[in-house]
């Protein structure tokens, strides 16, 4: 029996690390938007998007929120048990662009609560991953890959649409 290649693929816990820092901005973000700071929380929910947006075009090996896992906590810790494929990490952040998009197009069109419910749901969806390591947007993207409506990515690069 041979050993699996322990190169291939990503170390599961770094995308639930990014999650965790992701989740913990959409909290301070939430906690903004509902006190009135609109403006502050606008910016915030700003930057995170442009951090997913990161994640989706570039591919989750070069989030910065991967290359912090692997240069400061990685090296802590033992080796993972094994790896998962990048794509549906990757789709997942391409999701979480399109919810934190969609909540700041949708404050800019003066839509009422637009900002807090977009980052409360991309909040929920980062807790999930960061706590309990159920990735909303790698569930939707297996259930894509299923119904055909993607094709599954390969593991060098992100999913192939």
């Amino acid at each position: 029996m041979s050993q699996p290649d322990q190169t291939a693929g990503i170390d599961p816990r770094s995308p639930r690390f990014g999650a965790g820092i992701t989740a913990a901005l959409l909290l301070v973000d939430v906690f903004l938007a509902l006190v009135g700071a609109t403006t502050a929380a606008a910016a915030l929910l700003l930057a995170i998007a442009l951090l997913f947006a990161w994640g989706a075009f570039a591919g989750i090996r070069r989030h910065p929120y991967g290359v912090l896992y692997r240069r400061l906590v990685q090296p802590r810790l033992g080796p993972p048990a094994e790896r998962e494929d990048p794509a549906p990490p990757t789709f997942a952040q391409g999701v979480g662009l399109v919810v934190t998009g969609l909540g700041l197009l949708l404050h800019l069109l003066g839509v009422p609560y637009a900002l807090p419910v977009a980052a409360s749901l991309a909040f929920v969806a980062a807790f999930l991953n960061s706590v309990f390591g159920y990735c909303l947007g790698c569930q939707l993207y297996l259930l894509l890959v299923r119904a055909g409506l993607v094709r599954r990515g390969t593991q060098a690069g992100g999913p192939a649409v």
